[in-house]
Protein backbone atom coordinates (compact mmCIF):
# COMPACT_ATOMS: atom_id res chain seq x y z
CA UNK A 1 0.00 0.00 0.00
CA UNK A 2 1.36 3.40 -0.94
CA UNK A 3 1.71 6.38 1.37
CA UNK A 4 -0.90 8.21 -0.69
CA UNK A 5 -3.49 5.48 -0.12
CA UNK A 6 -2.70 5.22 3.57
CA UNK A 7 -2.95 8.99 4.00
CA UNK A 8 -6.29 9.08 2.15
CA UNK A 9 -7.71 6.26 4.28
CA UNK A 10 -6.50 7.85 7.52
CA UNK A 11 -7.94 11.22 6.47
CA UNK A 12 -11.33 9.72 5.67
CA UNK A 13 -11.25 7.80 8.96
CA UNK A 14 -10.45 10.99 10.88
CA UNK A 15 -13.32 12.84 9.20
CA UNK A 16 -15.74 10.01 10.01
CA UNK A 17 -14.52 9.87 13.62
CA UNK A 18 -14.88 13.66 13.98
CA UNK A 19 -18.38 13.56 12.50
CA UNK A 20 -19.36 10.82 14.94
CA UNK A 21 -17.97 12.82 17.85
CA UNK A 22 -19.61 16.07 16.79
CA UNK A 23 -23.00 14.65 15.79
CA UNK A 24 -23.49 11.72 18.17
CA UNK A 25 -20.99 11.18 20.97
CA UNK A 26 -20.57 14.68 22.40
CA UNK A 27 -24.27 15.70 22.32
CA UNK A 28 -25.32 12.31 23.72
CA UNK A 29 -22.74 11.56 26.41
CA UNK A 30 -21.18 14.86 27.49
CA UNK A 31 -23.33 16.96 29.76
CA UNK A 32 -22.68 20.48 30.87
CA UNK A 33 -24.40 22.65 33.45
CA UNK A 34 -26.02 25.78 32.04
CA UNK A 35 -24.38 28.11 34.56
CA UNK A 36 -20.71 27.60 33.59
CA UNK A 37 -19.19 31.10 33.83
CA UNK A 38 -16.35 30.56 31.38
CA UNK A 39 -16.64 28.63 28.10
CA UNK A 40 -13.17 27.12 28.55
CA UNK A 41 -14.29 25.50 31.81
CA UNK A 42 -17.33 23.92 30.17
CA UNK A 43 -17.14 20.11 29.85
CA UNK A 44 -18.26 20.54 26.23
CA UNK A 45 -15.47 22.90 25.14
CA UNK A 46 -12.46 20.61 24.87
CA UNK A 47 -14.29 17.66 23.28
CA UNK A 48 -15.60 20.08 20.62
CA UNK A 49 -12.10 21.49 20.09
CA UNK A 50 -10.53 18.03 19.75
CA UNK A 51 -13.27 16.85 17.39
CA UNK A 52 -12.86 19.99 15.28
CA UNK A 53 -9.09 19.58 15.13
CA UNK A 54 -9.57 15.93 14.16
CA UNK A 55 -11.86 16.99 11.31
CA UNK A 56 -9.42 19.65 10.11
CA UNK A 57 -6.53 17.18 10.24
CA UNK A 58 -8.54 14.58 8.33
CA UNK A 59 -9.52 17.10 5.68
CA UNK A 60 -5.89 18.22 5.32
CA UNK A 61 -4.77 14.60 4.94
CA UNK A 62 -7.37 13.94 2.24
CA UNK A 63 -6.45 17.11 0.33
CA UNK A 64 -2.73 16.32 0.61
CA UNK A 65 -3.22 12.76 -0.63
CA UNK A 66 -5.24 14.01 -3.61
CA UNK A 67 -2.51 16.49 -4.58
CA UNK A 68 0.27 13.90 -4.22
CA UNK A 69 1.32 12.31 -7.55
CA UNK A 70 0.46 8.69 -8.21
CA UNK A 71 3.42 6.31 -7.73
CA UNK A 72 4.78 4.53 -10.79
CA UNK A 73 5.84 1.28 -9.11
CA UNK A 74 3.48 -1.28 -7.55
CA UNK A 75 2.85 -1.22 -3.82
CA UNK A 76 5.09 -3.28 -1.56
CA UNK A 77 4.26 -4.09 2.03
CA UNK A 78 6.72 -2.35 4.33
CA UNK A 79 5.80 -4.32 7.45
CA UNK A 80 8.39 -7.05 7.72
CA UNK A 81 7.76 -8.16 11.28
CA UNK A 82 4.05 -8.43 11.97
CA UNK A 83 4.46 -10.33 15.27
CA UNK A 84 6.46 -7.40 16.71
CA UNK A 85 3.77 -4.98 15.48
CA UNK A 86 1.10 -7.03 17.27
CA UNK A 87 3.35 -7.14 20.33
CA UNK A 88 3.59 -3.33 20.39
CA UNK A 89 -0.19 -3.09 20.03
CA UNK A 90 -0.64 -5.49 22.96
CA UNK A 91 1.93 -3.50 24.94
CA UNK A 92 0.12 -0.20 24.48
CA UNK A 93 -3.14 -1.93 25.48
CA UNK A 94 -1.38 -3.17 28.63
CA UNK A 95 -0.13 0.36 29.35
CA UNK A 96 -3.73 1.60 29.12
CA UNK A 97 -4.98 -1.10 31.49
CA UNK A 98 -2.18 -0.36 33.97
CA UNK A 99 -3.06 3.35 33.75
CA UNK A 100 -6.66 2.63 34.70
CA UNK A 101 -5.51 0.48 37.63
CA UNK A 102 -2.95 3.03 38.85
CA UNK A 103 -5.05 6.18 38.52
CA UNK A 104 -7.18 5.74 41.65
CA UNK A 105 -4.15 4.63 43.64
CA UNK A 106 -1.48 7.18 42.71
CA UNK A 107 -3.56 9.91 41.08
CA UNK A 108 -3.96 11.34 37.62
CA UNK A 109 -0.76 13.40 37.54
CA UNK A 110 1.62 10.62 38.54
CA UNK A 111 -0.16 8.11 36.29
CA UNK A 112 0.12 10.50 33.35
CA UNK A 113 3.86 10.81 33.95
CA UNK A 114 4.35 7.04 34.00
CA UNK A 115 2.15 6.46 30.95
CA UNK A 116 4.00 9.17 29.02
CA UNK A 117 7.37 7.56 29.77
CA UNK A 118 6.08 4.06 28.98
CA UNK A 119 4.62 5.20 25.67
CA UNK A 120 7.79 7.07 24.71
CA UNK A 121 9.82 3.93 25.46
CA UNK A 122 7.36 1.76 23.53
CA UNK A 123 7.52 3.88 20.38
CA UNK A 124 11.30 4.15 20.70
CA UNK A 125 11.49 7.91 20.65
CA UNK A 126 14.59 9.45 19.17
CA UNK A 127 14.55 12.11 21.90
CA UNK A 128 14.44 10.23 25.23
CA UNK A 129 15.64 13.16 27.35
CA UNK A 130 12.99 15.48 25.91
CA UNK A 131 10.35 12.80 26.45
CA UNK A 132 11.40 12.34 30.07
CA UNK A 133 11.34 16.08 30.77
CA UNK A 134 7.98 16.42 29.01
CA UNK A 135 6.60 13.47 30.98
CA UNK A 136 7.29 15.34 34.21
CA UNK A 137 6.66 18.96 33.22
CA UNK A 138 3.45 18.71 31.16
CA UNK A 139 1.33 16.88 33.79
CA UNK A 140 2.61 19.21 36.55
CA UNK A 141 1.85 22.35 34.53
CA UNK A 142 -1.60 21.05 33.61
CA UNK A 143 -2.26 20.17 37.25
CA UNK A 144 -1.16 23.63 38.38
CA UNK A 145 -3.42 25.30 35.83
CA UNK A 146 -6.53 23.23 36.44
CA UNK A 147 -6.19 22.92 40.22
CA UNK A 148 -5.02 26.43 41.06
CA UNK A 149 -6.15 28.69 38.20
CA UNK A 150 -9.33 27.04 36.91
CA UNK A 151 -10.33 25.61 40.29
CA UNK A 152 -11.03 22.15 38.89
CA UNK A 153 -10.41 19.20 41.18
CA UNK A 154 -7.84 16.79 39.76
CA UNK A 155 -8.03 13.21 41.08
CA UNK A 156 -5.34 12.61 43.69
CA UNK A 157 -4.02 9.24 44.72
CA UNK A 158 -4.09 7.47 48.04
CA UNK A 159 -0.35 7.74 48.66
CA UNK A 160 0.99 11.05 47.35
CA UNK A 161 -1.05 14.27 47.33
CA UNK A 162 -0.09 17.36 45.39
CA UNK A 163 -0.63 20.81 46.92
Amino acid sequence: MHDRTIQLQLGIGAIIAAAFLLLVAIPTWVSSPSNVPNIILSPLFWPWVLAGLTAITGLAMVLTSIREPRPAEPAISEIDDKPRAWGRLASIAAVMVVAMVLMPRIGMVWTAMLVFVATAYLVRTSHPKTALVSAVVIPLVLYAFFAHVAGVAIPQGDFVRLP
